[in-house]
């Protein structure tokens, strides 16, 4: 069984001796920390033109991963605490001899969560299916016989996931450890805590997808070591979640499934009758109806349900939690926390509502199909520039369109994967706008 103790370790990269929360100081501890060098890199900053649901949409109504990303933090900070609470009077211990408080909990939860997207690529998942598109069935195909096999999987299966551990944890000269967060908040940010092979299909929640590239598998390792994460295979590296990452799956889940709802109502993609139907089948028990009533704007009726919503299935995910604590100490429990939820049902209706009507709307294929072109085209011309550079083969064209990634990818083209996965990582960096930028620059045009 997994030790709170552990799992709630401070120590940072490069960390010789541990850290301990009684020797903290109460005015910046190490988990705010945290919190405040996401909030200050660039890979966050970035997600301000990064769409949540549209891409490339410039409405004021649609969030973008950046408005999403600190939505999701709120909600986990708010489900942390509430879970804190529980857990130190289940186990006083760990304030009693280890100085822990609620607000710990909170706080690192909101930062992995502030930190849950960092890595998407533009165009949200259908940039990740275009990176691995490319490698599976495009020009990309072609490198295979150079990689090795978890080598090919990291890219055919390019995740964002992935990218994000990378981008919070990644050496490079004069940085060590990336942004040096606390092994507890990296913890808690890997929802799915293997790498990319042996592939596993299976019900469990953690063989959904992978957390790591193999250019961070040593640094995972070390990370899940020290956190006392319970290993899952004798030969490969695999481990059971950090209990703190079904918070901030939960808080992600909450966000997307009622925000999402609420950017397709906004937007006119859902109409407001099956809007409020819906959402009042789910907040039924807690509504005020007199306060309801005196509600006269699609936008305020709408914003009330959200936020009601909102609440409700916090206290939700935090009841499901604590009725499980011991079996996900043990890594017995393998399914999100809403999947457990009595609210399931009300929650797939919504989700089912927003897949037909958002995510299979006409504005937001023609935009996917669009990214799908621009990422692939980027990566043919990027990757093929990069591995005939690495063989000394390298073209004028080839170190022209190379100028325009920056040196903090190109300084680990080592081999043929540090320079395919590079390649995909600054893709993946790219804004919305950014991308379609270079996509013309290398087209020598403008796109409609």
């Amino acid at each position: 069984m997994m030790q709170w103790e552990n799992l709630l370790s401070l120590k940072r990269y490069g960390d010789t001796n541990k850290r301990l929360r009684k020797e903290e100081k109460e005015t910046r501890v190490g988990f705010e920390v945290d919190y405040d060098r996401i909030i200050f890199s660039s890979s966050f900053r970035s997600l301000q033109d990064k769409t949540q649901v549209i891409p490339l949409s410039k409405t004021d109504f649609v969030h973008t991963r950046l408005t999403h990303s600190m939505e999701v933090s709120v909600v986990g900070r708010s489900l942390g605490r509430i879970v804190g609470k529980k857990l130190l009077e289940k186990h006083p211990y760990l304030q009693q001899i280890h100085g822990y408080q609620l607000s710990d909990f909170g706080a690192i939860v909101a930062a992995a969560a502030l930190a849950h997207d960092i890595g998407n690529p533009p165009f949200g998942h259908s940039g990740e299916k275009a990176i691995g598109s490319f490698f599976k069935f495009g020009e990309g195909a072609a490198y295979q016989n150079l990689l090795a096999a978890k080598e090919y999987r990291d890219l055919t299966d390019f995740e964002g996931n992935a990218n994000g551990f990378k981008i919070l944890t990644e050496n490079r000269e004069g940085i060590s450890g990336g942004l040096r967060l606390s092994y507890a908040t990296l913890g808690a940010f890997t929802k799915y805590p293997k790498e990319s092979l042996p592939h596993r299909p299976s019900k469990h929640i953690a063989d959904k997808k992978f957390g790591f590239f193999q250019s961070e598998r040593a640094s995972f390792a070390e990370v899940a070591e020290e956190l006392g994460l319970l290993s899952r295979s004798e030969t490969d590296i695999s481990y059971v979640r950090h209990p703190l990452a079904f918070l901030v799956e939960a808080a992600d889940d909450i966000c997307y499934t009622i925000i999402d709802f609420e950017d397709g109502i906004n937007r006119g993609l859902i109409d407001e009758v099956y809007a409020l139907e819906y959402l009042i089948k789910l907040v039924k028990d807690h509504i005020n109806t007199a306060k309801y009533g005196q509600l006269k704007t699609t936008e305020d009726r709408i914003s009330y349900l959200r936020a009601l919503a909102i609440n409700t299935l916090i206290g939700e995910s935090a009841k499901v939690f604590i009725a499980n604590e011991e079996a996900i100490l043990k890594g017995e429990f393998d399914t999100s926390l809403l999947d457990k939820s009595q609210y399931k049902p009300q929650i797939d209706d919504i989700i089912s509502l927003s897949v037909k009507k958002i995510y299979k709307s006409e504005e937001v294929v023609e935009k996917e199909i669009a990214g799908y072109a621009i990422v692939e085209r980027l990566l043919e011309v990027f990757c093929a520039a990069a591995i005939r550079k690495f063989e000394g083969k390298e073209t004028h064209y080839d170190s022209l369109v190379l100028q325009l990634i920056p040196e903090k990818y190109k300084h680990g083209f080592t081999s043929p994967y540090r320079c395919l996965l590079g390649i995909s990582c600054f893709v993946a960096s790219l804004t919305d706008g950014r991308v379609v930028g270079i996509y013309n620059k290398i087209n020598g045009g403008q796109i409609g």
